[in-house]
């Protein structure tokens, strides 16, 4: 007759870890917070000379710990959205945090925006703490960001004015809430 052998936990354990916990997003987000390290500041924002987290510090701070937990972590743009989204690969569970991207047409800037989004919607998913270092930077592009006139409106706008219907002033001032092309700057300045 064999003796039946009991299991007991190792003594380095804890009772705790003995109790088998439930393997939901949540739980492992739980467990990942408590090993997430405060992100170093890493970057000199030159307007307001102070320091803050960019991007690759606060990936380079959570990303580790939330493989470790078979947790992805995954950024992309869709539908005029920054999104972070962080996905369990083991149940496909995902929790996500998303902005809205201004209506900006310059490249630079709209990249700009994407970085700026994709940090804060990361740090705000995982309420990381956080100095709101260039908020005023961004918020002072996208306020400033002026809509454009259509040629044909612009060139209506020419022909009042030389039909004596609308004075060069009156004409000027309304158009100082729209961004004009460089051919429309130079023909206000003839006018």
């Amino acid at each position: 007759m064999k003796k039946e052998e009991k299991s007991y936990p190792q003594l380095n354990e804890k009772f705790e870890d003995c109790i088998p916990k439930p393997q939901t997003i949540w739980f492992k987000l739980w467990k990942a917070k408590q090993e997430i390290e405060a992100v170093k500041k890493n970057a000199k924002n030159p307007h307001f000379k102070n320091n803050y987290a960019d991007i690759n510090a606060i990936i380079e701070a959570v990303e580790p710990v939330l493989l470790k937990y078979n947790l992805i972590l995954m950024q992309p743009v869709m539908d005029g959205k920054v999104v972070t989204k962080i996905i369990d690969c083991e149940t496909g569970q995902s929790v996500d945090s998303w902005m809205e991207l201004p209506q900006i047409t310059d490249p630079q800037k709209i990249g700009s925006a994407v970085t700026y989004f994709r940090r804060y919607t990361l740090q705000s998913l995982l309420s990381l703490q956080a100095e709101d270092d260039d908020a005023n930077t961004a918020s002072a592009t996208i306020k400033t960001q002026k809509p454009t006139i259509s040629q044909d409106r612009f060139e209506a706008g020419l022909t009042k004015v030389e039909k004596g219907e609308m004075t060069a002033e009156a004409f000027k001032k309304a158009l100082s809430g729209y961004e004009l092309t460089e051919l429309q700057t130079k023909a206000l300045m003839l006018l």
